[in-house]
């Protein structure tokens, strides 16, 4: 059976269904702690649970975005926007904090300030168990390094949570991470 030409493959309609169903209001809610924070540069890897927030950088002309085809590559980054007079957020999956940890190093010694957004996978309702272990063990591997962390589960609380560690990194040069909880954007269901 063919499929009718510009239809997108099966898991693009997955994928689709599944950042419908949890973007609530919070992505734009946060979208508006980032301008209020003076954020600049956006760099992020590719993920469902950002997707909405990162549509609404990407429209924006005040600010730079760039994909990353790794999470490492944001660290740097935001290393040198602060370098260079810009405030950049990271937004990433907590699968790609273990690619981070020995790069943070230079922002935490140099106490240059470092926003992380962080898309939690392996907690609740979890369907793939190749997530559990960095998911099981994010919260420990950046707060090991120096990193302030801030759980958030529920929606209403992000965007609040976002601004305050704005806040944080920008008047302390502090790396802070908010951890945004796989409650708050919603188990990944891939068998609808």
């Amino acid at each position: 059976m063919q499929k009718p030409r510009g239809t997108p493959p099966v898991h693009a309609q997955i994928l689709e269904t599944h950042v419908a169903e949890v973007t609530s209001g919070w992505p734009d809610d946060v979208y508006a702690e980032l301008e209020a924070a003076g954020i600049r540069q956006v760099s992020y890897v590719p993920d469902a649970g950002h997707s909405r927030l990162i549509q609404r950088c990407r429209a924006n002309p005040a600010m730079r975005t760039v994909s990353l085809t790794t999470e490492e590559e944001g660290v740097a980054m935001g290393l040198g926007a602060w370098l260079g007079g810009d405030r950049h957020v990271l937004l990433m999956q907590s699968s790609g904090v273990g690619n981070t940890i020995n790069m943070l190093a230079a922002p935490i010694e140099m106490r240059v300030p470092l926003l992380m957004l962080v898309t939690m996978r392996g907690e609740w309702a979890e369907f793939n168990p190749w997530q559990l272990p960095m998911g099981q063990g994010t919260r420990a591997a950046l707060e090991s390094v120096g990193t302030l962390v801030y759980p958030v589960d529920q929606p209403a609380e992000i965007a609040p949570t976002v601004g305050a560690a704005a806040t944080m990194a920008f008047n302390t040069g502090r790396a802070v991470a908010v951890l945004i909880g796989q409650r708050a954007i919603g188990a990944k269901n891939w068998n609808k």
